[in-house]
């Protein structure tokens, strides 16, 4: 195992084989990454493991340097564990790449119906009883889907667990996709009209890039297709706290001055490919809806259903927007079958998308009868109106874990955790200790 130093810390790389399918364990085998980060001069403390679970579904880990963001208020109490999910990282890859040496696309489909929050938690449990033994208990902080994976931990395997933190990621317990995106398309567009109301010369300049991108085949640096809908995709970082202020910043440099008949910059693409592509995160595209599944919740395909739903959702409509000389609202946290046709990265997963597209009878991710019944200490940050996990649905979740604490703030986006220089893991912290 590889140990090496960054300021303030030293770092350990962890691999961990463990079954693709954990109802077949002596079958197929993938490699699970994890890296262990402990403060400089405590590595050899009998210190409590904190579990970090990415958001996503298919983020990797953070790459720290030195004790940053979060990380520098855990090390102060944990030894933490930076877990690549399944299929992300330094894991064993799912990407456009490798996923084809499967087969065709029902085989690849087949096996990525094992990368759900399901799976992830089985990996954890393995890896817990190789590093804590089998009675080892560890924190868990789940960010965004992590906080989807602390869920089904508390379902499924709470005996691993000595207490979890869940920073914007209290899933709705038996939300289906088209409940979720039916909550989602409102607070998108009160995040676009407040950014409006910041910056109302924006309202024009993405007229003029939408009604530009209407009249022109426009490519990316990266030879992905920008239509008019995949650039209202763009919306999606106003779920950030600073997201508001880098959508203007990008604006601004939309099209270059002086060009007759009006041209996007270099620099305006560049950037827009670089929040819009998904060659850094195959997965999120491709398990973005398959992870509200259940079969309990409905035994029915999730079925693209932001694209479903969004029919009931007519301001969405570029052309309508333009017609009728109005804003054009931009999208938020969705998946869209088209993306699979402008995306590059996602273009060879085309058919396997559509297949777990139609893929019905999920399993169960969450036990509510376990939950209801919960005896680890869990707390919660909800963030207000928060653009990507509905609040509504995690207050009901919040009530229906017994036990769990929640702490309400509009302080912070969804981003809270990354941004807020230790202060929401702290108070969570102290929430749980009843230190506060």
């Amino acid at each position: 195992m590889p140990t090496y130093r960054h300021p303030g810390t030293v770092i350990t790389d962890h691999r961990f084989g463990v079954p693709l399918d954990h109802a077949d364990p002596a079958g197929e085998q993938i490699e699970v990454y994890a890296r262990e980060v402990v403060a400089a001069g405590k590595e050899r403390e009998s210190l409590p493991w904190l579990l970090f679970l990415q958001g996503g579904p298919g983020g990797r880990s953070p790459r720290p340097v030195g004790r940053d963001a979060w990380l520098d208020r855990a090390l102060d109490d944990y030894r933490v564990l930076l877990l690549d999910q399944r299929g992300t990282g330094r894991s064993t890859p799912a990407d456009r790449h490798t996923l084809p040496l499967r087969g065709d696309a029902a085989a690849q489909a087949r096996y990525l119906a094992h990368f759900r929050a399901d799976s992830i938690v089985r990996d954890c449990e393995l890896i817990r009883r190789e590093l804590l033994g089998a009675d080892g208990r560890w924190s868990l902080l789940g960010q965004s889907f992590g906080g989807f994976c602390t869920l089904t931990y508390l379902s499924y395997a709470p005996e691993g667990v000595r207490e979890a933190f869940v920073t914007g990621g209290l899933p709705g317990l038996r939300s289906t996709a088209q409940d979720v995106y039916r909550a989602a398309y409102p607070r998108v567009r009160r995040k676009v009209e407040a950014h409006y109301a910041r910056y109302p010369q924006d309202v024009e300049t993405v007229r003029a890039v939408v009604r530009h991108l209407r009249e022109r085949e426009v490519r990316l640096p990266g030879g992905g297709s920008l239509t008019a809908e995949a650039f209202q995709a763009i919306g999606t970082t106003l779920g950030t706290g600073n997201g508001t202020h880098t959508l203007h910043y990008l604006l601004e440099d939309a099209f270059l001055p002086g060009m007759p008949d009006g041209q996007l910059s270099d620099t305006f693409l560049a950037e827009v490919q670089s929040q819009l592509s998904y060659a850094n995160r195959p997965l999120y595209a491709l398990l973005h809806e398959p992870i509200y599944g259940q079969r309990s919740v409905t035994p029915e395909a999730t079925g693209w259903a932001a694209e479903t739903v969004r029919a009931e959702f007519p301001q969405f409509d570029v052309d309508r927007a333009l017609a009728d000389d109005g804003p054009v609202l931009l999208t938020g946290e969705m998946i869209y079958p088209w993306m699979f046709a402008t995306d590059p990265a996602l273009a060879p997963l085309r058919e396997t998308a559509e297949l777990l597209a139609r893929r019905a009878e999920w399993p169960d991710l969450y036990d509510p009868q376990q939950l209801a019944r919960n005896e680890v200490p869990v707390v919660a940050a909800v963030y207000h109106d928060d653009m990507y996990v509905d609040t509504d649905d995690s207050l009901a979740t919040a009530r229906s874990v017994r036990g769990l604490r929640t702490w309400v703030t509009n302080e912070y986006e969804h981003d809270g955790l990354r941004v807020s220089g230790g202060h929401v893991l702290d108070r969570l912290i102290r929430l749980a200790h009843d230190e506060t």
